[in-house]
């Protein structure tokens, strides 16, 4: 319904007179909003039998948009027979999350069912056997094997349940119900996941309804450290003729902008990096939906957050470092926390097969939100003439902390304070890691002198020679001169 394609729904739910309008609670920029929302209402049917549940879009400016709406007639459901007032549970339970909320017990309700049909009422024989329209229901039959939950009611009550749905009953269930609207009659304009109970007041009290609100989502924090890689891509010539990197890695999170990157290991002759570096990844994460919740405005002159659901990915990055160019990307390594593969050991098992694609089913993963703590080898891709091919290998150590665990075991970014759990020494890298333009005195050392050390020294040799030449053709003629006339 907004110009960006999106959508701040919010619900109006209206029986009869009565109109409530959940204005204050819309939800911004959003296709697919989760509500969460129970709403109560006295009912006098059939005097106020329809229903309206409404979704319209909130606007900051001008009257709010029509987004569609949906009708459930209550009267039709109150006088079917197939007991549509309240969904049937699968189990019969007094307490726990699961708690019967229909105003009747399951004998009440069956009951209910064969004086509706003409049937005779049903004769309980003990706690397990019940005889209904002629057949005998005992409860061992329906409860093989099962395990009795504490919250589970009573055995004869279990028994009516179970022979219940057996029958033609609604059972309960979630409801997908299309929003209409005038202006485009006919066309679906979303659809709304819902559900209603009616309790009528002459059969008492109803039970607690159930939380259904959004779930909230809890702070974690992922720490990466990065100790060293290993056969990363040469992309670079040295002004010697040597291939050579200056390898960095970048990491972040998928859906939050916010990047970490390590020092850079200059002058890396063999694709091997030193680091011992950390990165610290705040984030909020469901459990149950195993989805990472981002939330963040969509511009800069946004007035509402928008929020995302989506996998909890990391993302990892090795780069060349260039000084007066862009830098080169020369692969990459993306890992769902919930389902990553599992490192190597050691540098030499690190490869391409440990990188789950369609054509490899057989990849071993393991879930970091289960482990918490995960070491080792994982590789990084790239690709080159539509070929995936091995770019590098990053060793790292992935651990996972809530937010108390963080604050009870605090570290600090790279090497920074506090420098613990764990410690983080300098790395110990080749004495050739250096940048060139900061120490043109070990850029002698160490590039000219390393690679050309036989070759100066041959012509310091050959300048030496040929001096002591010159000097002798220079001074011999003199010093004959001085020996005849001394002679």
């Amino acid at each position: 319904m907004d110009s960006n394609g999106l959508a701040d729904p919010y619900l109006v739910v209206s029986l009869g007179k009565t109109k409530i309008k959940d204005q204050d609670k819309y939800i911004p920029n959003t296709l697919n909003p989760l509500f969460g929302k129970m709403f109560e209402l006295t009912a006098h049917i059939p005097i106020s039998k329809d229903l309206c549940i409404t979704v319209m879009d909130y606007d900051l400016i001008g009257k709010d948009d029509k987004i569609g709406e949906t009708v459930i007639d209550l009267e039709n459901r109150f006088l079917t027979k197939f007991g549509a007032i309240c969904g049937l549970p699968q189990s019969y339970c007094t307490s726990g999350i699961n708690k019967w909320r229909d105003c009747r017990t399951p004998k009440q309700i069956l009951e209910k069912y064969c004086e509706t049909n003409n049937f005779l009422k049903p004769k309980f024989i003990g706690n397990n056997r019940v005889i209904f329209h002629g057949d005998d229901y005992y409860l061992e039959d329906f409860e093989v094997g099962m395990t009795i939950s504490p919250h589970m009611g009573p055995p004869d009550q279990r028994l009516a349940l179970h022979v219940l749905n057996g029958l033609p009953v609604v059972p309960e269930h979630v409801e997908t119900r299309p929003l209409y609207n005038t202006l485009q009659p006919g066309i679906e304009q979303g659809r709304l996941q819902m559900w209603v109970d009616i309790f009528p007041k002459d059969y008492g009290p109803p039970g607690m309804p159930f939380n259904i609100s959004p779930r909230e989502p809890g702070e974690y924090t992922l720490r990466v450290i990065v100790w060293n890689t290993s056969d990363v891509i040469l992309e670079e010539v040295s002004v010697m003729g040597e291939a050579m990197s200056d390898i960095y890695v970048k990491g972040w999170m998928s859906g939050i902008d916010k990047q970490e990157k390590t020092d850079v290991h200059y002058r890396s002759l063999d694709g091997t990096g030193n680091f011992n570096w950390r990165f610290l990844f705040p984030f909020l994460y469901i459990p149950a939906e195993k989805v990472m919740v981002v939330r963040k405005k969509v511009h800069f002159w946004s007035l509402d957050i928008r929020e995302q659901r989506i996998p909890a990915k990391l993302i990892l990055q090795i780069w060349d470092n260039d000084l007066f160019s862009p830098d080169d990307f020369l692969g990459q390594l993306e890992l769902n926390l919930n389902k990553m593969p599992k490192p190597a050991k050691n540098a030499r098992k690190c490869g391409l097969h440990q990188i789950p694609e369609d054509y490899r089913r057989n990849v071993e993963t393991v879930s970091l939100f289960d482990s918490k703590r995960v070491n080792g080898w994982w590789p990084a891709a790239a690709t080159d003439d539509g070929k995936q091919i091995l770019a590098g290998k990053l060793e790292m150590t992935l651990e996972l902390l809530t937010q108390q665990e963080a604050e009870e075991k605090p570290a600090g970014k790279g090497r920074d304070e506090p420098n613990m759990n764990p410690i983080l020494d300098p790395p110990n890298r080749p004495a050739t890691s250096f940048a060139w333009f900061s120490s043109p005195f070990k850029s002698l050392r160490y590039i000219l002198w390393r690679r050309y050390k036989w070759t100066i020294i041959k012509f310091l040799v050959i300048c030496i020679v040929v001096a002591l030449v010159v000097l002798f053709v220079y001074a011999a003629p003199g010093y004959t001169v001085k020996k005849i006339m001394g002679a």
